[in-house]
């Protein structure tokens, strides 16, 4: 059974945030880490992985993604807070 993930990558805690969706988590958090990703995460050099959700469907973790960006800055905040009191790095975690 294939896995989809919704991760939160930032440079900081509390620092900027970026949402993303992946099948796979250990390769793209290495290649956020790395700066392999152009753009927005490497521009602020986000690369600590704070958050992530598990799904086995494709169509959900879309929707997550989507939900989460829209929703306030302090309400993904706290639900980081909630998952990773400490904002550690989980790369090494998942490896």
């Amino acid at each position: 059974m294939r896995q989809y993930f919704v991760y939160i990558m930032t440079n900081e805690r509390y620092g900027t945030l970026y949402i993303g969706v992946t099948s796979d988590l250990v390769k793209r958090a290495y290649e956020h880490k790395n700066g392999f990703v152009e753009g927005f995460t490497e521009k602020y050099k986000l690369h600590r992985l704070v958050y992530y959700e598990q799904t086995e469907n494709v169509t959900a973790a879309i929707e997550r993604e989507k939900q989460l960006k829209t929703w306030k800055r302090q309400w993904k905040i706290e639900l980081i807070d909630k998952f990773n009191p400490e904002w550690k790095d989980l790369y090494k975690k998942i490896i």
